[in-house]
């Protein structure tokens, strides 16, 4: 048996449910009964399928194996954001914020951003920038990594370590998750409805620095393919994470993440392709 993180209220059913769940085999259980479809192959050799409603993992190879997260860790930092600041808090960003390496959504030193518009920029477009100044907004970077730290503790992703904000990694401050981690934090993730809003936004309106308004896209190819009941997902990258994706979709009551980890390219086919197996296999 495997614990697919503590007792949490689902978005769906705003109920508690057990997610004590052990790894489901391939083949159907009962021996009278065809065998179903072995899981798809794909460049991520890290993968896990998992239903974030009953919290069964329908599948995985190597889920329990330490890998680089990337940006899927920003989930943490947006729980943590969640907790302590209201969306219409602002803050006027600085020159610090800026001097990351991108990708980014361009923060301009002085300009004044809400929590809400930096939380668009966090998850939608990875900005490195928006995860430096919420950092600084919950208490500045070491506070907030300890906060992102506690958070993944609280939730049950007790094989992960944030060493940055934003996912970025350097001799010191590497972060670590593993594929069965990752399902947990995303699944508590979607207990906040604004986590899963912004997610499942194509499009936002974000200030230009220049007084006026532009237009920051989702950089999520599921999302804007219109995969059928896409609810939202994270992609990530660093060479020492290599590819990394989380995605999230529902149908017919069923809630359905793909989570997938040093890919070592493109991982939108592959998250199609285990989603669409997942919903076959629950």
């Amino acid at each position: 048996m495997s614990v697919f993180g503590k007792c949490l209220r689902t978005l769906a059913t705003a109920t508690t449910v057990s997610l004590l769940a052990a790894l489901a085999p391939v083949a159907g259980a009962d021996p009278g009964q065809p065998a179903a479809i072995a899981p798809p192959d794909g460049p991520a050799p890290i993968w896990l399928v998992a239903d974030m409603v009953s919290g069964q993992i329908l599948g995985g190879r190597n889920e329990y194996s330490a890998s680089a997260p990337a940006s899927t860790i920003k989930a943490l930092l947006a729980m943590v954001v969640f907790d302590q600041l209201p969306l219409d808090a602002a803050a006027r960003a600085t020159e610090a914020q800026t001097d990351v390496e991108c990708s980014c959504v361009g923060l301009v030193p002085g300009q004044v951003y809400t929590t809400r518009q930096l939380l668009d920029a966090l998850l939608m477009v990875s900005g490195n920038d928006a995860a430096n100044m919420l950092a600084d907004m919950v208490g500045g970077t070491p506070a907030a990594v300890a906060k992102m730290n506690a958070k993944a503790q609280q939730v049950g992703a007790r094989a992960t370590w944030a060493g940055s904000p934003s996912g970025l990694d350097g001799p010191g401050w590497e972060s670590v998750s593993t594929a069965h981690d990752l399902a947990v934090i995303y699944r508590a993730a979607l207990n906040y409805p604004m986590f899963a809003q912004i997610l499942h936004q194509p499009t936002a309106a974000f200030p230009d620095g220049n007084g006026g308004m532009k237009q920051i896209a989702s950089h999520d190819p599921l999302l804007l393919d219109g995969y059928p009941g896409f609810i939202g997902g994270k992609t990530g990258y660093t060479n020492l994470a290599q590819e990394t994706y989380v995605a999230m979709a529902q149908r017919n009551g069923r809630r359905i993440v793909a989570v997938m980890m040093y890919g070592k390219d493109d991982l939108w086919d592959q998250g199609r392709a285990l989603l669409d197996w997942g919903f076959a296999r629950a």
